[in-house]
């Protein structure tokens, strides 16, 4: 069973606790979110596998996940990395946030994800356990679709969250220069 940091509000590790059952219970956990760019500028998504506990067959960021017990967190955005899609490459946190979220099945999200972005125009090889398709596609098209009453709905809840603090965070411009370092 994984297991799962908890923290308080500051990000201070309080205790570990099984993936599940936090989200069964809303407490709040350190997370983390890769957003990926190829050369164009277009975002990495991923379409979760069919059979994911939640949120299975939704669109979402190139990948997210949590850092395990004693584990840093960009040391587990790029191991997670590497077990979805099947490559690794640098990313650099750009920022932070907090978000609380129900989801199908029961779940609650309540995490503090540490945010990180990445350049990425490789191969790429996903686990078909964790993705089931991905894609490219421009922030403008992705916009687009989160604010449409009739394609809002392909995405994850926390993506969407996600995308509009990155939008926020960073203008365009920047995001591609910050994925080139």
């Amino acid at each position: 069973m994984d297991k799962i940091i908890l923290i308080d509000k500051d990000d201070n590790e309080i205790g570990v606790m099984e993936k599940i059952e936090t989200h069964r219970l809303g407490l709040l956990h350190r997370a983390f979110s890769i957003f990926l760019f190829n050369e164009n500028g277009e975002m990495l998504l991923q379409q979760r596998a069919l059979s994911k506990y939640h949120s299975g067959g939704l669109w979402s960021n190139a990948c997210c996940g949590h850092p395990r017990p004693n584990e840093l967190t960009k040391q587990a955005a790029i191991r997670r990395l590497g077990e979805e899609l099947g490559f690794e490459t640098n990313i650099n946190k750009v920022f932070h946030f907090c978000y609380h979220a129900s989801l199908d099945n029961g779940l609650i999200e309540n995490e503090f994800d540490h945010v990180f972005i990445g350049k990425y125009d490789g191969i790429i090889n996903p686990n078909i356990d964790e993705v089931h398709s991905w894609k490219y596609d421009s922030l403008e098209n992705i916009k687009r679709d989160i604010m449409s009453v009739e394609t809002s709905n392909l995405y994850t809840v926390w993506f969407k969250i996600a995308f509009t603090e990155l939008l926020e965070h960073l203008k365009n411009d920047d995001i591609i220069s910050v994925s080139k370092k």
